[in-house]
């Protein structure tokens, strides 16, 4: 992680509250405690792990700080049989094999055609490669998301990128990153991660938000919403959070629901459209189900609203 001077950030105020005013700027709503790790993060130069529930805006802190830094943003998806070849580097066999033909027409030596096909040249870089060693000499911010998907076998692979910022290839030998990444890993606790990744990195849990900051996003995200749909659409969301769903809505599909309301005219919730937009918020059938049949009169009794659909 660069400490030089980059845009947005600057050392003339307390640096944590700089952290988020540059965050704030990019659309990214911060509290004191996120701030503090990103800060801490950048400082001592290691990775950040931030873990939360899907939804909660932890792809987005990334997106807000590279931006925020001036960094080029690189990103792991992680998947299920995630392998070295698609997060670290290929050979681009197609080339190799074109050289090694052209070599053998005009009689080229055997050893001089290895070193010449095992070239940086031919090497196609993925991700993790490419935020060590990027073709300019730049600040990346490497984004791992979702290293829960992914298997154990490749956290291991990681852990010589986490820890000494470097990638080892056989044919080539260590590439150690000149400018070091900034490092952001999410989870969402779809497995256990191990203790090695854990240990490498720094931690940071980001909850649902309070009903006051929910809004405060909500307005920076959506800039037409009325003040009242904005506060009432956050207060709904926040009462379906207490009910016994298998995905409750997080801060991104309150704020797809309540900018649907908003290109629909709404100014206020209303019953009718609330069911009309459910699958904005509820994202499995079973969960619709259960707030269709069973939970909408609690949660329309809690919220005030009578069955006409007019405020009780």
């Amino acid at each position: 992680m660069a400490e030089a001077a980059t845009p947005g950030l600057n050392s003339e105020e307390d640096p944590v509250d700089e952290v988020a005013t540059a965050l704030s700027k990019h659309n990214y709503i911060a509290d004191r405690p996120l701030a503090t790790v990103l800060h801490l993060a950048r400082q001592l130069e290691v990775p950040v792990l931030l873990e939360g529930e899907p939804g909660v805006g932890k792809t987005s802190v990334a997106e807000a700080l590279a931006a925020a830094e001036g960094s080029r943003l690189v990103r792991l998806q992680c998947y299920e049989g995630l392998s070295a070849h698609h997060a670290l580097y290929e050979w681009d066999y197609a080339r190799q094999l074109l050289a090694i033909r052209l070599a053998e027409a005009s009689g080229g030596a055997t050893e001089a055609l290895r070193s010449r096909i095992f070239h940086p040249d031919f090497l196609l870089k993925r991700p993790l490669l490419e935020a060590i060693w990027p073709e300019q000499d730049e600040d990346v911010l490497l984004l791992i998301d979702e290293v829960d998907r992914a298997d154990e076998e490749f956290e291991a692979l990681l852990l010589e990128v986490l820890s000494q910022f470097q990638v080892t290839i056989p044919e080539i030998g260590t590439i150690k990153a000149k400018r070091r990444p900034t490092i952001i890993l999410t989870a969402n606790r779809t497995r256990p991660l191990s203790d090695a990744l854990r240990r490498r990195c720094l931690y940071h849990w980001i909850p649902f938000p309070s009903l006051d900051r929910e809004i405060e996003i909500v307005k920076t995200k959506i800039p037409d919403v009325s003040e009242r749909l904005a506060q009432r659409g956050c207060l709904l969301v926040q009462r379906l959070r207490t009910g016994y769903y298998r995905k409750a809505p997080g801060v991104s599909e309150t704020i797809d629901w309540l900018r649907a309301l908003t290109l629909l005219g709404a100014t206020d919730v209303q019953r009718k459209q609330v069911e009309e937009t459910i699958g904005c918020l509820l994202k499995d059938s079973e969960d619709v189900r259960l707030f269709m049949e069973k939970d909408s009169e609690r949660i329309y009794r809690e919220f005030g609203l009578s069955q006409d659909g007019r405020t009780a």
